[in-house]
């Protein structure tokens, strides 16, 4: 399947500023193929690209100059693939000293994802439950009867005991969630960063992937996209690790416009509900 992607973000700079942007679509992965991409800043500042150490993440780290306003588009055009996985087949339960070195930091808190204040919370509602992938079937189920999606209701600061405090939030703000209850009763969770062709209005969204039976599991508990019309940008702990923007300075967003479209109709149709897991 394949999908055009447009990114165009505007900035006042009032000091000189550091900019860290993740808008890039993941291009080291199996599932991702790319068949044109390009990334202009206007006018012509100093940029580099740049990847941590075992992550294929794509950083774009941007000097900005003083009381020169800059644009930044990205755009590609992406042919993408992901795995269904049977709700039939087993995904077992893994041990915490069977799990892969590299799973491990994903079963800890972070800034946004303070699992060790909901463990109470997270074993009286789910605790009881005989699986790992049913723990999480109703941990995504909980939050989308019980949380409000509500546009402009949170900010970068916004953690997911907020959120169950407050009962609102949006799309960061369910996958933060979802990955602190899921560390709360010991199953790995990460937060996924994507574009998605059916959400309106367009922008860049958030899911989260548990880790069942070594494989990444993606789930939505906003239930706004469609799982198989993905691009991935990037996985992280929390959204503060791979976040659309970071800014080290003084600068304003003046304006943002997110992009994804199929470039055919031949989207398959797939009952996430009742028939399949989608894994990138």
């Amino acid at each position: 399947m394949e999908f055009n992607l447009k990114t165009t973000i505007q900035y006042d700079v009032y000091a000189t500023t550091t900019f860290v942007f993740n808008i890039q679509a993941l291009n080291r992965a199996a599932n991702q193929t790319f068949i044109t991409e390009s990334l202009n800043i206007t006018p012509n500042l100093l940029y580099k690209e740049y990847n941590l150490k075992g992550s294929k993440t794509r950083f774009t780290k941007v000097q900005a100059i003083e009381f020169v306003p800059f644009t930044i588009q990205y755009q590609a055009t992406v042919d993408v693939s992901y795995k269904r996985i049977s709700k039939k087949k087993l995904l077992k339960n893994i041990p915490v000293f069977d799990l892969k070195d590299e799973i491990i930091p994903f079963l800890t808190p972070t800034r946004n994802c303070p699992s060790d204040k909901l463990m109470e919370f997270a074993y009286n509602l789910f605790g009881t439950i005989p699986s790992d992938i049913e723990k999480v079937i109703a941990i995504e189920e909980w939050i989308f009867n019980n949380i409000k999606y509500v546009s402009g209701s949170s900010d970068a600061n916004t953690t997911a005991y907020d959120t169950l405090v407050i009962k609102e939030g949006v799309c960061k703000d369910f996958a933060h969630l979802g990955i602190a209850l899921c560390r709360a009763l010991n199953i790995p969770a990460r937060y996924f960063t994507c574009y998605a062709s059916n959400i309106y209005p367009p922008d860049i969204h958030a899911c989260f992937e548990v880790y069942l039976g070594n494989k990444w599991i993606l789930f939505d508990a906003t239930r706004l996209a469609n799982l198989n019309q993905l691009v991935k940008i990037a996985d992280g702990k929390d959204g503060s690790e791979i976040a659309v923007a970071t800014i080290f300075g003084n600068a304003c967003c003046t304006y943002m416009n997110i992009e994804c479209s199929q470039v055919n109709n031949d989207i398959e149709t797939v009952d996430l509900t009742e028939d399949f897991f989608i894994s990138y």
